[in-house]
């Protein structure tokens, strides 16, 4: 896959993320300097991540300014204007959604790039994927998404799974890309408005 198509998909997923973190932030009550804090760690968290598993470093998201100033502008633009982007229904689930895809397709291709098996790629496509929204709920205190939200690491998986398959296959990779950030994006969508989970284990209050 080209790099600059990998990075405009790493920009646009980290801007999403950006989002939904500064969302959480004003939610919160925080003030803009803590609403920029959530909203770069959302956005760059899972990049970091996979660039460090990868010994990709510095992480592209610390030498790049371009992540900074994406995630900024983020920031700023839900701060001021939050009252639009509470109009959207839902913004943190809605961002949270496109991050999650284009990070699990970013995370699996940049990990065959690297010389990474499939079944390392897929996970380490779910750990790109689900990096920004654990950064995100810690910092505000919360259980993070991926542990109690429908279908938000399997998600992820089925977008890295896209990628992985794909690319054995030796499919078009901007295609598959854009294919498996879809995939993502619609079953956590349908997974959202349909109440669709795993199973939680049933504890007797008596235990």
């Amino acid at each position: 896959m080209a790099l600059g198509f990998v990075l405009a998909l790493d920009l646009i997923g980290s801007f999403a993320f950006a989002i939904s973190g500064a969302t959480v932030g004003v939610r919160h009550r925080l003030d803009l300097f803590g609403v920029l804090v959530l909203a770069f760690a959302a956005a760059t968290a899972g990049g970091i991540v996979r660039d460090a598993v990868l010994g990709a470093t510095p992480p592209v998201a610390l030498a790049d300014p371009r992540y900074l100033g994406v995630a900024m502008l983020a920031a700023f633009v839900t701060f001021y204007r939050y009252g639009q982007v509470e109009r959207l229904r839902n913004p943190v689930q809605l961002f949270d959604a496109i991050g999650l895809g284009l990070f699990a397709v970013t995370g699996a291709a940049k990990a065959i790039a690297h010389g990474v098996g499939p079944t390392g790629a897929v996970l380490l496509g779910v750990l790109s994927g689900v990096g920004g929204g654990i950064a995100r709920d810690v910092l505000v205190a919360q259980i993070p998404a991926v542990l109690r939200r429908e279908l938000y690491a399997v998600a992820a998986a089925l977008g890295a799974g896209v990628v992985v398959i794909g690319d054995a296959l030796q499919l078009p990779p901007a295609p598959l890309a854009l294919a498996g950030a879809s995939a993502c994006f619609v079953l956590r969508f349908l997974a959202i408005r349909r109440g669709w989970r795993l199973p939680v284990a049933r504890v007797d209050p008596a235990d």
